[in-house]
């Protein structure tokens, strides 16, 4: 498995990748532009459903979310304080307004809408559909070419670094606060870079061996927009279309 992939699909695993891309990005549109606490908690909603849709793993998504929150909460600490309005509360003697904690309350729905939206309609598309998907919305090939080299090289990178760290601590390394600790680490990043360096050199005479063309060649047939499709993209307008009306109501 792909790091990072979340294990799941459920109904959402035959639909064409291009329609869950689409509906991902336009529900991450929609709900950033909205504000509305009650819109937010709709929209939170709609990904709670999508999920349980997609069969998401309930443990590894949570914990997800958790790192998301915990990373928002602290992010997001000041803001009642440094935002003007009617006072909610006083810590310490500093006022806290309600319009800061409505504003950190909203930008944490936000977050958590889209990321769960998104590990549902796109975390558990396999990597490489999603990649000829973003080709065949008309994404720059190179973007296409960055990402599934990215995706396909970090998890062997890695494994490099692990058969670094290991060498280190065959030699008696342990982690101190001290100029020996720093100077290590420093040769730790620094042959990462190198052997980096040199495994893409390889790579590339490799492709070019092989008559790489600047561009990969698909070999399982496209996939194609089907009845479920048209369904699913027709719940998705609709969903989104509530949402604007919620908000402007």
């Amino acid at each position: 498995m792909i790091p990072g992939r979340s294990p799941g699909g459920g109904l959402l695993a035959t639909l064409d990748p291009r329609s869950r891309t689409i509906a991902a990005a336009l529900f991450a549109l929609v709900v950033v532009g909205q504000d509305s606490l009650p819109t937010l908690g709709m929209a939170v909603t709609l990904a709670l459903l999508t999920a349980v849709l997609a069969r998401l793993d309930p443990i590894a998504t949570l914990r997800r979310l958790l790192a998301l929150d915990g990373f928002m909460v602290l992010a997001l600490a000041s803001l009642p304080f440094t935002v003007p309005g009617e006072t909610a509360f006083a810590l310490f003697g500093i006022e806290a307004s309600q319009a800061g904690l409505r504003l950190s309350l909203a930008i944490l729905l936000k977050a958590n809408a889209v990321v769960l939206m998104m590990l549902a309609l796109l975390g558990s598309m396999d990597p490489v559909a999603f990649g000829q998907a973003l080709r065949r919305l008309g994404v720059p090939e190179k973007l296409v070419q960055i990402y599934l080299f990215t995706l396909r090289y970090l998890d062997v990178l890695h494994h490099e670094f692990r058969r670094l760290r290991t060498a280190m601590r065959a030699r008696a390394f342990t982690l101190r606060s001290d100029r020996h600790t720093w100077r290590s680490l420093g040769y730790l990043v620094g042959m990462l870079m190198v052997r980096s360096v040199e495994r893409s050199e390889r790579i590339v005479a490799a492709m070019r061996c092989r008559g790489f063309d600047g561009s990969f060649p698909v070999l399982d047939e496209p996939s194609r927009f089907r009845r479920p499709d048209g369904v699913f993209a027709g719940l998705a307008l609709v969903g989104m279309s509530l949402l604007v009306m919620v908000e402007v109501s």
